[in-house]
Order: C-alpha cells, then sequence, then structure tokens
C-alpha cells in the first residue's frame, strides 16, 4: 500500500493520525511505503528538468511527455514514485483541504508523476477507445482520500455553506483517481480538525483503523465507466438514464 502524506507539520492532528493507520497496516500484515511529500521536500513544479535529456524535444510539452514515459527517461524523482505506484494494490492520499482543495504540493505530485502513457492518452488497440473513467494502466488499484477540514459536518452536508464534501472531493475523485482506472472508495473527513478533544480524536483513530482494515472489500462509489455504454458519442450522459437531471450525482450508478 502507498501512502502519500502531504502536510507541512509532522506533529500535527493529519502527521498523528498517519502515525496511526501506518501503525494499523503493520499490525494486519500490511507492507507499505510511504512518500510524505513535504519532509521528501517534493518540487511540486513540471520544468524541463523533469523530461527527456534531448534539448530539442524541451520545447513541445505534450509530445515530450508521451516520449519521455516512452523512453523512460523522466527524472528519478518521478520515476521513483511510479514505481511505488505499479507497486502497490492501494494508495492512500491523506491531505489537509485548503480553500475547498488539496495542498498545492499534492497537485504537483499528479502533475508530475501521472504522466501521459500512464495515466491519460491510453488506448485499446482493438477498440481504438481512450481508456478513462474507469479503465486504463492504473485499473485494479483501490484508492482512498483521508482529508482534514475545520468545517463541521453539517458545514459540509447537503446543504452546508461550503458545499458538499462529495462535491468538493469530485474533481479528485471522479476527474483523477476513477479516471485513470482506479477504484475509489468513500473518503474518510475528519471535520473540524482545528478543534479537537482527546475523545473525538480517539473516535477518529478508531473509524480510521475499521476503514484500513476493510480496505480491500469495501464496496467503491459506483462511479459510471465512460466506455460502458452510459455515455453517448459526445461523452454526454444518454437521455434516457436519469432523464431531467443533471449535477455530478448523474454520474453515479443509481442506488
Amino acid at each position: 500500500m502507498l501512502w502519500i502524506f502531504a502536510h507541512p507539520e509532522q506533529r500535527s492532528l493529519s502527521g498523528a493520525l498517519r502515525d496511526e493507520g501506518l501503525r494499523t497496516l503493520r499490525e494486519h500484515g500490511h507492507e507499505h511505503r510511504l512518500s510524505d511529500l513535504y519532509a521528501m521536500g517534493w518540487n511540486p513544479l513540471v520544468d524541463a528538468g523533469d523530461f527527456a535529456h534531448d534539448p530539442a524535444d524541451r520545447l513541445v510539452v505534450g509530445s515530450r511527455s508521451r516520449q519521455a514515459f516512452d523512453r523512460g527517461e523522466l527524472s528519478d524523482d518521478i520515476l521513483a514514485e511510479q514505481e511505488k505506484l505499479d507497486w502497490a494494490d492501494a494508495v492512500i492520499l491523506q491531505f489537509p483541504l485548503w480553500w475547498a482543495g488539496m495542498p498545492a504540493i499534492l497537485k504537483g505530485w499528479f502533475d508530475r508523476v501521472f504522466v501521459k502513457g500512464l495515466a491519460y492518452g491510453v488506448q485499446d488497440r482493438a477498440t481504438g477507445n481512450t481508456l478513462r473513467y474507469g479503465e486504463g494502466k492504473l485499473t485494479g488499484k483501490r484508492a482512498m482520500i483521508i482529508v482534514t477540514l475545520g468545517a463541521s459536518a453539517s458545514g459540509v452536508g447537503p446543504r452546508g455553506v461550503n458545499g458538499e464534501l462529495d462535491g468538493l472531493l469530485f474533481p479528485i475523485q471522479h476527474g483523477t483517481l476513477w479516471y485513470t482506472g482506479m477504484s475509489v472508495l468513500p473518503p474518510l473527513a475528519v471535520v473540524g480538525a482545528d478543534r479537537f478533544s482527546d475523545e473525538r480524536y480517539q473516535e477518529a483513530v478508531e473509524t480510521l483503523q475499521k476503514r484500513l482494515v476493510a480496505l480491500l472489500w469495501e464496496e467503491p462509489i459506483p462511479f459510471r465507466y465512460q466506455n460502458g455504454g452510459d455515455y453517448d458519442e459526445h461523452l454526454v450522459l444518454r437521455p434516457e438514464i436519469e432523464p431531467g437531471r443533471s449535477g455530478l450525482d448523474i454520474h453515479r450508478l443509481a442506488g
């Protein structure tokens, strides 16, 4: 299991929960690797040094990224993260919700590691279909988000001022993880993280332990497959499916 941790403070609530989670994995016999992005000094910026060493190739970002992946000429730090990703059968993404999104360092991890030919731009040679939204090279891996946020549970509820949590996380859960073929488990949200009591901490630890123990058999979010027949040739949900409805929820199977 690969645990990606994106918080700058080791002594934070997030850091304590990470340690509890890794301890739980060890106690249940799971191998794990940790990418602590701040501790690693991870560079979140895509630059020419990430890719091919041929100067003539450095000005064409789109083609370069595909060629670089095919030739194995990515920078060493990217290759190391891709090797961890290839090794893992499940990925934990742990981060605080900042300004309704993930920290920039984690966004930069995706920008640099999820290159063309690995996470996107993958095609089925037999059909010519682009493999995304439930299909792709990362199919078969599971992913779960652990997110801490200062908002209350009601504040990220169906009528909460911050917006519903599933909507806030839709870009990463659906647009990134499911896009690449990964099965996405329901997130674990630790709310009210700026005012935690010892009792609430113990409750959070117990919830985290239960979720990690069940990680390999818990039912994932039932997102629709792009190539499963629910979408037309313009990638629009067919009119007979969820008629009259719009919004993010229509991209989940009913029930």
